[in-house]
């Protein structure tokens, strides 16, 4: 059982920036996010891009925002538990207890969803037969390149991901790049790189086909892949690796006995609490009147949420304002002395 006076859920913008509120005014609180990385929708899906929109900040990439808020924590050594989904939240007294799908048990007075616009899952291959190999030599992700090295591995997909890793890993692996349509939708100097290494042999490249089984008894050995003209053809193989986008979903937070709508949860504008006390939604899931789905508005929702998570983590003290330029308690929690 951990014992925290603050549950964060997500580890996007919102999330960082409202653990940063919460160590400030010296409570405690971890962070769980179903993601392998922290940064949510802007790792995902805008990493690269320029936002324009973050105040005094006139221009930065959701990968550079992401570090800076990561750097902005550094001192407070948050727990961060990545790859893991709250599956139940249930309330025992005047506690919740938060479990995961990895096992861990959360108790905590307050929950803050910062889930962006859901749980994040890969949209994952057909055949049943691939469930067996999950995690293990069928991927939708990848932690580390080099478990691929003298290997023989097969890429599914046809946009920037699947085409990126096609090219990285050809350099130490074998590489076979299949796609259901003869056009791919990544950068076009990663395509014209793509076809050149598979003019040079160095890539097998296979298009208008999807897999259609896997083969092998502990470990994968082969795919059966299917062309849109009926044609199967069997492939040696170590791993399969399927980059096929992510599907945006509420997933458990659906069955928490909040109010949704539309995919999101409504929240109060005082403490952006939902409708169960200790509840509180911040960021894109959240909704109330007049809601913007600006990063700054999350970080607005979150400072307020924090505050908000004082009382019911320390009923016996008197919250009290602080300014972050002259208070020695916060800079004493910032590790900042002067």
């Amino acid at each position: 059982m951990i014992k925290t006076d603050a549950l964060i859920i997500g580890a996007g913008p919102t999330g960082l920036f409202t653990a940063h509120q919460l160590k400030l005014i010296g409570l405690s609180c971890e962070i769980v996010d179903i993601l392998d990385k922290i940064g949510g929708q802007c790792i995902e899906l805008y990493p690269d891009k320029p936002i324009y929109d973050i105040p005094a900040v006139p221009e930065c990439t959701g990968e550079e925002l992401t570090n800076n808020l990561i750097n902005q924590i550094k001192a407070f050594n948050i727990p961060i538990h990545l790859s893991e989904r709250v599956d139940e939240v249930k309330k025992e007294n005047d506690t919740w207890l938060v479990k995961t799908n990895a096992g861990k048990t959360f108790s905590t007075p307050n929950v803050i969803i910062a889930g962006g616009v859901g749980s994040f899952e890969p949209r994952k291959f057909a055949p049943k037969e691939c469930e067996k190999f999950e995690n293990q030599s069928i991927l939708y992700s990848i932690k580390d390149k080099k478990i691929f090295e003298g290997k023989t591995v097969s890429i599914f997909g046809g946009g920037d991901s699947a085409l990126d890793w096609a090219v990285e890993l050809s350099k130490n692996s074998k590489v076979n790049l299949i796609h259901r349509r003869d056009d791919f939708r990544g950068a076009q100097s990663t395509v014209d790189k793509v076809h050149e290494l598979a003019k040079a042999g160095t890539i097998n490249l296979y298009t208008k086909y999807q897999l259609a089984n896997a083969n092998g008894q502990n470990n994968l050995e082969s795919i059966d892949i299917k062309h849109d003209d009926g044609e199967i053809k069997n492939i040696e193989t170590n791993f399969a690796l399927g980059f096929f986008g992510l599907i945006m979903q509420l997933g458990p937070i659906a069955n928490w006995g909040l109010n949704i709508d539309k995919k999101t949860i409504e929240v109060d504008t005082e403490k952006f609490e939902t409708n169960q006390k200790g509840i509180y939604a911040v960021g894109d899931i959240c909704n109330y009147p007049g809601k913007l789905k600006l990063i700054l508005s999350g970080f607005h929702e979150g400072a307020l949420a924090a505050r908000a998570c004082f009382k019911l983590a320390r009923p016996d003290e008197k919250y009290r304002f602080e300014f972050t330029t002259s208070s020695k308690t916060i800079k004493n929690r910032l590790g900042i002395k002067e």
